[in-house]
């Protein structure tokens, strides 16, 4: 007799069979001979063999339920999903390894959600009011921080602005005895991290010679004092934007041409010391020989505004100042000496600088700093007791396309499979694989970054890139609409998350949903 198997019992068994032989077939250790080496040896058994893998780790997973001591969020500014799967190729790249296949470190954490970022008022929001969700449970109009959308942008009264005060997530902490700490590459009193302590009807408001005449709120820095003088203020903060902090009578210590900001006279960086019994720092060498041990507080302010690009800071900063992970690994040090734990946020602020330039190269390289930071914190917590939440405020206009092949440098011209030579559009010129909708255009400069400001729009496609090196860290992409600044974009964003009721971030959920997440697991 002559059994016939249905069709997809027939498809099953080729399937299994196959495998098994592929599997047989699959040398333990191949060393790839074509063009792509860094891709590494793939069939049917590894691609298979893989997912069978992460099914099991999968089911692996259990929900922890437990009280979090310590919380630690990290905020890529501006770091949408095509920033960080650029980044994760581009790290794989310069590693030698296989770029499509890496995963930065806080994409290994356990839980996903994706945030949905718009504003009270506006649908492409700005930092003001995405971070006062993340940290405070309540949605804002833009431009504002730590108050709720029935104040007016630029209301002048903190009479109404007390009135409207949301309190965050550090501020919290801090009332239950909590250490608490802000880490940042852009200047403290930014948005992002001035989100934490600030309330303010006006982001820029960040020294008292910003504010308008009449106002009686205090501006950001003196917030970053003040607001805490009863319970001892915080007991980190660092990042750039000294001149903020420093009376207009005074030279910075680095750039003697400098003066401060502040109109008042005072020095804020004197006061913290006083009130906070700090320490203050403004470069690396200072930076190093702080001890943990004996360091009850610390402001530490490296630039006179936003501390250098990462891909700039041994080469143009004379004085010196820390990475991203070096600050987080000294603010863990002096933090969780806390018995009662700590909360912690730390800021990849210029991430989102780099994309308003069009510089793909330093908004790439500073998500990779950023995620260094990630690992440092990670390998000096336990997420039994630690939470870490990783996500962005908003996105960029910054795209991955074209057909380029496997293993096709992020940041080259597109290079269609089996090909060595670059595709060409239509105009007859090669493309770049990353470009953005809008924006200042190209351009390719000596210093690269934010120095494009001071260059002429050149949208569209004003070179043949044919001649042109697009890895080159000076190179800024091609744009589509011409902007004096490339501009956020909509699009919802990545949360990732382990530890405490990580479990809870999962699905697609109101920006302000992370808020309630990370007081949950405090249990405050």
């Amino acid at each position: 007799m002559i059994f016939k198997l249905k069709p997809m019992v027939a498809a099953i068994s080729f399937t299994l069979c196959s495998y098994s032989m592929l599997v047989a077939a699959e040398p333990e250790h191949g060393k790839p001979e074509n063009e792509e080496a860094a891709v590494g040896v793939e069939n049917a058994a590894t691609w298979y063999r893989a997912g069978q893998e992460a099914l099991k780790e999968a089911k692996h997973l259990h929900a922890n339920e437990r009280r979090a001591k310590n919380v630690i969020l990290f905020l890529g500014d501006g770091m949408g999903i095509s920033t960080v799967t650029a980044s994760r190729i581009m790290q794989g790249q310069m590693q030698g390894r296989d770029g499509e296949k890496n995963s930065l470190t806080f994409e290994k954490l356990p839980y996903v959600a994706l945030s949905k970022t718009y504003s009270t008022n506006q649908q492409t929001s700005d930092s003001a009011p995405t971070m006062t969700a993340i940290v405070t449970g309540v949605k804002t109009n833009d431009g504002e921080l730590g108050v709720d959308q029935a104040v007016a942008r630029d209301e002048k009264d903190n009479a109404v602005i007390q009135a409207h005060k949301l309190t965050t997530i550090l501020e919290l902490a801090k009332a239950r005895g909590m250490a608490t700490g802000v880490v940042t590459t852009a200047r403290v009193t930014h948005a992002t991290p001035a989100a934490l302590y600030a309330h303010t009807a006006e982001r820029d408001w960040e020294a008292d010679s910003n504010l308008p005449a009449g106002a009686t709120v205090k501006d950001i820095a003196a917030q970053s004092v003040d607001s805490f003088a009863a319970n001892k203020g915080m007991d980190v903060l660092m990042g750039g934007g000294r001149t903020y902090f420093m009376p207009n009578t005074k030279f910075d210590p680095e750039y003697p041409t400098v003066k401060g900001r502040r109109k008042d006279g005072r020095d804020l960086t004197a006061e913290w010391q006083t009130k906070f019994n700090g320490k203050y720092v403004w470069n690396k060498a200072q930076f190093d020989a702080i001890d943990p041990a004996n360091t009850k507080s610390l402001l530490a302010l490296f630039e006179p505004s936003h501390v250098q690009y990462e891909a700039d800071r041994v080469a143009r900063d004379g004085a010196g100042e820390p990475s991203i992970a070096e600050m987080t690994d000294k603010a863990i040090d002096i933090l969780k000496k806390n018995q009662k734990g700590f909360f912690l946020m730390v800021e990849g602020g210029r991430i989102d600088h780099a994309h308003h330039a069009g510089n793909a190269y330093r908004a790439l390289t500073d998500t990779i700093a950023m995620d260094d930071a990630v690992k440092k914190a990670m390998e000096k917590t336990d997420l039994e007791d630690t939470l870490i939440i990783v996500t962005a405020d908003h996105s960029h206009v910054f795209t991955i396309a074209g057909y380029p092949k496997r293993a096709n440098p992020i940041l080259g011209t597109v290079v269609n499979p089996g090909q060595t030579t670059p595709a060409l559009a239509a105009d007859g010129m090669p493309y770049t694989t990353v470009s953005y909708a809008n924006g200042t255009g190209y351009h390719f400069l000596p210093v690269g970054g934010d120095t494009s400001y001071s260059e002429p729009i050149q949208a569209g496609r004003v070179v043949n890139l044919a001649t042109v090196d697009t890895e080159d860290q000076g190179f800024h992409q091609e744009a589509l609409v011409p902007l004096s600044s490339e501009t956020h974009a909509g699009e919802d964003v990545g949360v990732f998350a382990g530890g405490p009721k990580a479990h809870l971030l999962h699905g697609v959920r109101e920006q302000n949903y992370i808020f309630h997440v990370m007081k949950d697991a405090l249990g405050l």
